[in-house]
């Protein structure tokens, strides 16, 4: 049985993640962390996570980029094993999470859904043949209007395995506005679509002379994240110090 803390107990994602642990039979929360709380989880809640005393083997975060300072601080002091779930976070807190996992286990990952996953290494693949063909790269995300950041962590990530293929050398671009000029060749552009209630879309376009290819991948319920969440956590249980990904996950 793996025990874990709910970081972030009360949002729309924790509640998803919640429901699902609890048709699961190999894992089960042990308290919530939540600055608002109604009092009806079947679990303990506390505000602030330096008031949690309670033992687990893993925590999982989906909360915001503001809480995550107290978070780091608690799990270095603790040592317990972290699946981070947030994004939008400061140059800072990537540095915390660094020496964090110099000391436990932790598990970051702009999207937990096996599919976005699985697109980062067809990605690799595809942009070592269709750059140097001359197609352009453009990442076109879409989510809901209550979304903070953009672009999108997995946006990033997204770019991030292209640039990777690429030897690092492609420049993000994020707002065309105040430019006028042609585009520059080693350059990765990203567009934001904020509205209703899509809970995420994101097209990676490789964008050729007289051909385009395009590759998609749709949400349709924040479910495929929770699930992902819950994999990661029982994945990081017992684990050796270390930064991982969903990569090591999947397999």
């Amino acid at each position: 049985m793996t025990n874990i803390i709910l970081h972030g107990c009360n949002g729309k994602m924790g509640k998803t993640i919640a429901g699902l642990i609890e048709e699961d039979g190999e894992i089960t929360i042990a308290a919530g962390v939540d600055a608002f709380d109604d009092g009806k989880n079947p679990f303990p809640v506390f505000k602030n996570i330096s008031e949690c005393g309670v033992k687990a083997d893993v925590v999982i975060d989906f909360s915001v980029a503001a809480a995550m300072d107290g978070l780091l601080s608690w799990c270095m002091e603790k040592e317990i094993p972290c699946v981070l779930c947030t994004t939008g976070l400061s140059d800072g807190q990537l540095e915390m999470v660094k020496k964090l996992s110099e000391k436990t286990a932790v598990l970051k990952s702009a999207n937990m859904s096996l599919g976005i996953n699985m697109l980062m290494k067809l990605l690799k693949e595809a942009a070592a043949v269709l750059k140097p063909a001359g197609f352009d790269i453009e990442i076109v995300e879409k989510h809901h209007r209550l979304k903070l950041d953009a672009p999108s962590g997995t946006a990033l990530a997204l770019g991030d395995s292209v640039n990777e293929a690429l030897g690092g050398e492609y420049e993000y671009v994020f707002d065309r506005s105040e430019r006028r000029a042609k585009r520059p060749e080693k350059e990765i552009g990203f567009s934001a679509v904020r509205g209703g209630s899509i809970v995420g879309e994101h097209d990676v376009i490789f964008a050729g002379t007289d051909e385009v290819v395009t590759f998609s991948h749709s949400a349709y319920s924040k479910a495929i994240f929770a699930r992902g969440a819950i994999a990661a956590a029982k994945f990081l249980k017992g684990k050796p110090a270390g930064l991982y990904d969903m990569s090591h996950v999947i397999g």
